[in-house]
């Protein structure tokens, strides 16, 4: 039986918060590293085969060390929260009095009286016990419940596609004009990031947007002035 909801037409975007974290940290990721990467072996080296072999061995590298690095990361929070899981489920059968008590003291906090909040932990407790305290005490749900494959896919292909952008670029740039070329095109790719997370996530699109740029050229700063504070390209 499907849920009924006040505004079916404006439903919450909270179920995409998962994916779509990973969606954007990896494709900001690929767009900042991969054109990094780019500059850094163009101004070394401004030849587009040097330039295109570093920056397709970038992308593969990343992709991949994204996707694991999410799944690895994400499969972690997951065995915590299945741990705790199991610790509520066998407080349930250990101590089930002190459980419910702990319940009701719960929902005293968030407003109810003792005798209402009692009577609602008894109902909970006899429809479900566990999916109570995992919701109401650990904070968890299907929502927010951590999914490994989810993000090592959603980080992994949004870092492939993004960092495919610097790459293009470059190798359609103009003899000697690698750099400012990829420049240019990876503030206009950051903006396009930050408007379109923002819009996936029905969150403000200018300040979205303001922050994935600033972030994503201040890494790209930082990484150009470690270079020339070593004589080397980073």
């Amino acid at each position: 039986m499907p849920q009924p909801s006040a505004h079916p037409g404006d439903p919450h975007y909270l179920t995409r918060s998962g994916w779509l974290r990973a969606a954007v940290l990896g494709a900001n990721d690929g767009i900042v590293s991969i054109s990094s990467l780019v500059v850094g072996v163009a101004a070394a080296d401004p030849s587009s085969s040097a330039v295109m072999i570093a920056g397709v061995a970038g992308l593969a590298a990343g992709a991949m060390s994204m996707a694991a690095g999410e799944y690895v990361s994400v499969s972690s929070q997951s065995d915590t929260e299945r741990a705790d899981v199991a610790r509520e489920s066998e407080a349930l059968r250990d101590l089930p009095d002190e459980e419910l008590a702990e319940l009701a003291a719960i929902y005293r906090e968030k407003g109810l009286s003792e005798e209402t909040a009692l009577r609602v932990a008894k109902e909970l407790t006899a429809n479900d016990a566990l999916g109570a305290h995992v919701r109401d005490e650990l904070g968890l749900s299907e929502i927010h419940a951590a999914n490994p494959l989810q993000a090592a896919f959603a980080s992994g292909l949004t870092f492939s596609v993004a960092a495919a952008v610097p790459l293009v670029a470059a190798y359609l740039a103009p003899e000697g004009m690698i750099i400012p070329v990829v420049l240019v095109v990876t503030v206009i790719a950051l903006a396009a990031l930050g408007a379109l997370g923002a819009k996936a996530g029905a969150a403000p699109v200018l300040r979205a947007t303001v922050r994935v740029v600033t972030w994503g050229v201040f890494a790209m700063a930082i990484t150009a002035g470690i270079g020339r504070l070593f004589g080397v390209s980073v």
